[in-house]
C-alpha cells in the first residue's frame, strides 16, 4: 500500500491509521485504497468522531472537529496528521481542553443544555410537556430457565451499575446531578419481576397491556430514584418480557444500546468482566465545561449568532389542536422497517453517492415535510450522538452526552433526490462543525430574538444508523438464563417535550427501521399515516435505486404563505406575553422579586417589563427562582405560567393570581 502524501508521511504512521480504519470499518488494512474515502470505505460521521479519538490516543495528535469529515481519505489523513506532528496548525480548530479525572466522583456537577431541557419539561415549563421525559421498550424472550432468571437479572444489573457510575447517579431539586456510593440505600437499581407462568393468555396479555401502560406513562425519575426501571415477565412454556424504561434526563440513545448489550452480556455469562473505565460522565461534563471560556466555543458562538437572523421557520404542518392546549399522556407511534438486504442495498447506494445514510434520511424526511407543508424552506431539529473525542472510552460510557442540533433545510426545486442529499450532506457537514454550540442555546438566543418562548424547532430527525459499527460490538441475541431474544417481537413508546413530531431511524437485528413518534392530538391521523407512507416509499425506492436520479417533486412555494388562513399550523403564533409598563418595580412584592433576580442572575434589574432571559436568564435558572420562590412569599407558581410573562411584573402578577385562588380554595 502506497500513500502519496504532500508532507511524505511516515510508514509507520500509515500503517497505524490504516490499523485503525481497519479495527473501525472491518476491513483487511493492506486492502484499504488510500484515495478511497472513508464514506465510500463505509464509514460515517459517528465512526469518524471515534476515530479522532483514536487517533488522538494512539499518535497523540489532535484533529480539529472539522477535520475529521466522511469525505477524508486515508492519504489526507496522512498527510493531516504529519502537519499536525510537525506543529503545523494552519486552520487547525482542535478542542482546546483535555479530560481530567474529577477530584471527589461524588461531588455534584451540571446537567449539559439538553438535559435542562427534559428537566424543565417534568416540571411542566413547556408546552407538550410530560412528568416525565423517558424511553420504554420491551423485547420478547424464550428457552429461558426461569427459575435462574430472577437471580440472573439482578446479579448483572447490579455488577453493571458497579461498573457504570451514571446508573447511581440522581438529579437534586436545584437541577445537578451526582452520583451515589454503591453501597448508599438505593443506589443500584433493582429489577422487578412478574411471574405470569399460571396465568391464562387473556390476563397474561392484559397485565402486558397494564405494564407498558404504566411503565409508558410514568417513566423513571432521577430525582427520586434510579434513572432505570427494569422489569422482567416469566410467561408459560419458558417463554417471558424483558421490559426497560430509561430516564432522557440521564442517558441517551447511544447509552441505551451500550446499556442493553453489556447487561445481556453480563446475564449470559456470571463472570464476565468489563474493561475498566478510564473516565466517566462527569468528568466529561467537567472538561468540557471549560470550553465556555476558550476562543473556538466564543468562534462556534459567533458563527450561529451571525445566521439566526435568517433562520427560516419551521415546517408549517396544519395542527387540529392549539399545542398550548393540548395535555399528552403518550406519544403515538408509526413504524416500518427495510429488510437487511435492502438496508445493506440503500447503505451501498449511500456510499456510491458519497453521502451518509443519516444524510439520505434527513433529506427523504424534509421531502415528505415540505410536501405536507406546502414549503421548501425549513427550520428542523436533530438530535446529535455528539460524544466529543476527548478519550477514546467515551464510546463506552452511559451518560446524556447527546445533543441537539438545528438544521436549516432548502430543497432546491428541480433537483434529483442526489443532489439534494449531496447539499444536504455538505450542509449538515458545515454546521456540525461548529458543534461546541448545541441547538438547545442556539435555540434560546433564537426564541428570545423572535420574541416567544415556545419551541423554535418542535419537528425532530433522529438518526442513530452507524451506531453499532462505531459501539464496535454485535447486538446479543441471547442472554444465559434470560433465554434467546427476539427483536421482531419488540414494543417501544417515547415521551420527550417540546417535540410535536420526531422521525427516528435505527439498526435492530441487521435491518432498519423507521418511525414516526408524534403528539397525535395535533395531527390528523390520515394525514400522519399518508406522510408516513410517503417516507417508506421513497426509502424503498432509495434501497431499490431508481429514487436517486429521479427529480423530486416539491411545492413551489419556498416559505409559508404569509397570513394564510387555512387553520393552525406548526410555528405559528407566539406564547402570550403581558405588555406591562417599563419602569422602577411598582410596589413591595416587584421589589421582593427583583431582588430574587439579581442574586439568581448576579445582574442588576432595573425594570419591571424587561424579560428574564434577556437578562442572562435559562430555563433552568426560571425552574430555580420558581423555587426560591415559593420559599420567598409563599405562592406556588407553575414554570409555564411564569414563561408565558418572564417579566418582575408579569411574576407578580402571577403570585398574586396564585393567592387569589388559594384563598378562594379555602373560602376566605
Amino acid at each position: 500500500m502506497t500513500v502519496h502524501a504532500s508532507t511524505g508521511s511516515r510508514p509507520d504512521t500509515v500503517r497505524e491509521l490504516a490499523g485503525i480504519w481497519s479495527e473501525l470499518l472491518d476491513l483487511d488494512p493492506d486492502a484499504i485504497d488510500p484515495d478511497a474515502s472513508f464514506l465510500r470505505l463505509g464509514g460515517d460521521s459517528v465512526l469518524a468522531v471515534r476515530m479522532s479519538a483514536l487517533v488522538r490516543r494512539r499518535l497523540l495528535v489532535e484533529l480539529a472537529l472539522s477535520d475529521v469529515t466522511v469525505e477524508i481519505t486515508l492519504a489526507a489523513l496522512a498527510d493531516l496528521v504529519a502537519r499536525r506532528s510537525a506543529g503545523d496548525g494552519r486552520d487547525a480548530r482542535a478542542l482546546p481542553v483535555e479530560i481530567e479525572r474529577r477530584a471527589d466522583p461524588a461531588a455534584p456537577f451540571p446537567l449539559m443544555p439538553l438535559q435542562q431541557g427534559y428537566f424543565v419539561g417534568q416540571q411542566d415549563g413547556w408546552e407538550l410537556s410530560y412528568a416525565s421525559a423517558h424511553f420504554y421498550s420491551d423485547v420478547g424472550l424464550s428457552d429461558m430457565d426461569s427459575d435462574e432468571a430472577e437471580e440472573t437479572l439482578a446479579d448483572a444489573l447490579h455488577r453493571l451499575a458497579l461498573h457504570q457510575p451514571t446508573l447511581r447517579a440522581r438529579l437534586t431539586a436545584e437541577g445537578e446531578q451526582y452520583v451515589m456510593a454503591p453501597d448508599a440505600p438505593g443506589a443500584i437499581p433493582r429489577p422487578r419481576v412478574y411471574d405470569l407462568r399460571e396465568a391464562g393468555e387473556e390476563e397474561a396479555a392484559a397485565t402486558l397491556e397494564e405494564m407498558r401502560r404504566e411503565m409508558g406513562t410514568t417513566g423513571p425519575d432521577p430525582l427520586t430514584g434510579p434513572g432505570l426501571d427494569v422489569r422482567l415477565t416469566l410467561l408459560p412454556g419458558g417463554r417471558g418480557r424483558l421490559h426497560t424504561a430509561m430516564s432522557l434526563i440521564s442517558m441517551d440513545g447511544w447509552s441505551a444500546t451500550v446499556l442493553n448489550r453489556e447487561l445481556l452480556t453480563l446475564a449470559a455469562d456470571w463472570n464476565a468482566v468489563p474493561a475498566p473505565l478510564e473516565v466517566d460522565f462527569g468528568d466529561y461534563v467537567r472538561s468540557i465545561g471549560r470550553l465556555r471560556q476558550t476562543g473556538t466555543w466564543a468562534a462556534d458562538r459567533d458563527w450561529w449568532w451571525e445566521r439566526l437572523d435568517a433562520a427560516p421557520s419551521p415546517p408549517a404542518l396544519p395542527l387540529r389542536a392549539d399545542p398550548r392546549e393540548v395535555a399528552p399522556e403518550l406519544m403515538d407511534t408509526r413504524e416500518a422497517r427495510l429488510s437487511p438486504e435492502r438496508w445493506e442495498a440503500l447503505r451501498a447506494r449511500c456510499a456510491e453517492r458519497e453521502v451518509t445514510p443519516s444524510a439520505a434520511m434527513l433529506t427523504a424526511f424534509a421531502v415528505v415535510l415540505a410536501r405536507w407543508a406546502g414549503h421548501r424552506r425549513m427550520l428542523l431539529n436533530t438530535l446529535q450522538l455528539n460524544r466529543l473525542p476527548l478519550h477514546p472510552d467515551i464510546h463506552r460510557t452511559i451518560g446524556a452526552f447527546a445533543a441537539t442540533m438545528l438544521v436549516p433545510v432548502d430543497l432546491a426545486a428541480g433537483s434529483t433526490f442526489a443532489e439534494l442529499a449531496a447539499a444536504r450532506q455538505r450542509g449538515f457537514a458545515d454546521h456540525a462543525a461548529h458543534n461546541l454550540i448545541t441547538g438547545v442555546e442556539v435555540s434560546r438566543e433564537l426564541a428570545r430574538r423572535r420574541g416567544t418562548t415556545r419551541p423554535v424547532a418542535p419537528i425532530v430527525f433522529q438518526s442513530t444508523l452507524g451506531m453499532d459499527a462505531a459501539i464496535g460490538e454485535r447486538q446479543a441475541t441471547s442472554a444465559g438464563p434470560l433465554g434467546d431474544l427476539d427483536f421482531d417481537d419488540f414494543f417501544h413508546q417515547l415521551r420527550t417535550p417540546q417535540v410535536a413530531l420526531e422521525a427516528r431511524f435505527w439498526e435492530m437485528n441487521g435491518a432498519m427501521a423507521v418511525a414516526f413518534s408524534l403528539v397525535g392530538e395535533l395531527f390528523e391521523p390520515g394525514e400522519v399515516d399518508a406522510a408516513f407512507t410517503g417516507l417508506v416509499e421513497l426509502i424503498g425506492a432509495l434501497a431499490d435505486g431508481p429514487g436517486w436520479d429521479r427529480v423530486v417533486e416539491l411545492p413551489e412555494a419556498a416559505e409559508p404563505a404569509a397570513g394564510a388562513e387555512d387553520g393552525l399550523r406548526i410555528g405559528a403564533g407566539t406564547a402570550p406575553q403581558d405588555g406591562e409598563q417599563a419602569g422602577p418595580p411598582a410596589d413591595e412584592l416587584e421589589q421582593r422579586i427583583a431582588l430574587l433576580w439579581e442574586d439568581i442572575l448576579e445582574v442588576p434589574v432595573l425594570d419591571r417589563a424587561t424579560s428574564f432571559f434577556a437578562l442572562g436568564g435559562d430555563s433552568l435558572l426560571a425552574v430555580r427562582t420558581v423555587a426560591r420562590l415559593a420559599k420567598d412569599v409563599g405562592a406556588g407558581v407553575g414554570v409555564r405560567r411564569f414563561l408565558d410573562a418572564p417579566t418582575v411584573a408579569g411574576l407578580a402578577a402571577a403570585v398574586r393570581e396564585s393567592q387569589a385562588a388559594e384563598l378562594a380554595g379555602t373560602g376566605r
